[in-house]
């Protein structure tokens, strides 16, 4: 026997592979794309409906400022009142100053009135004057607008 006659090792034995487990590294492949796409899909729908939800928020949201615009005036400071009980006085006597106010955020009143003064939609102050004085009530809305008034009260 020649050293070329020598029996070869056996190379081991593969078992053939099946069609499917051929297939099976494609498949895999396959399956991640399909799962992607199916998260793309159900990501862009939720986005979707986030986006309709604010919009709707938003469009609700216009529609109660338009209502409180319509009841209250725009956001502009409005004087409900702003009167005395007697206009004209004798040295001595005592009158109510009252006033109201909608959407600010401080009233003063010059001359001042022995109180300290708030928005309110009515409140009133006791004054007495020894002399014709003119009141001013100045509301600031806390947003750079103000409005003002004036009332004079005699006194005899």
């Amino acid at each position: 026997m020649a050293l070329t006659d020598a029996p070869r090792p056996q190379e081991p034995v593969r078992p053939k592979r099946s069609f499917l487990e051929k297939l099976l590294p494609f498949t895999t492949v396959g399956v991640i794309i399909a799962l992607a796409y199916v998260g793309w899909v159900f990501y862009s729908r939720h986005q979707s409906e986030v986006e309709a939800q604010r919009a709707a928020a938003a469009k609700e949201q216009e529609q109660r400022q338009r209502t409180v615009d319509a009841v209250f005036g725009h956001g502009e400071i409005v004087f409900n009142m702003f009167s005395a009980d007697k206009g004209l006085l004798h040295r001595g006597e005592r009158t109510n100053l009252c006033y109201g106010v909608e959407n600010a955020a401080t009233v003063k009143i010059d001359p001042p009135v022995g109180e300290e003064t708030k928005p309110m939609y009515r409140h009133c102050v006791e004054i007495a004057p020894t002399k014709t004085t003119t009141y001013t009530i100045t509301a600031d809305d806390g947003k750079g607008h103000t409005k003002s008034e004036s009332l004079t009260i005699q006194v005899q």
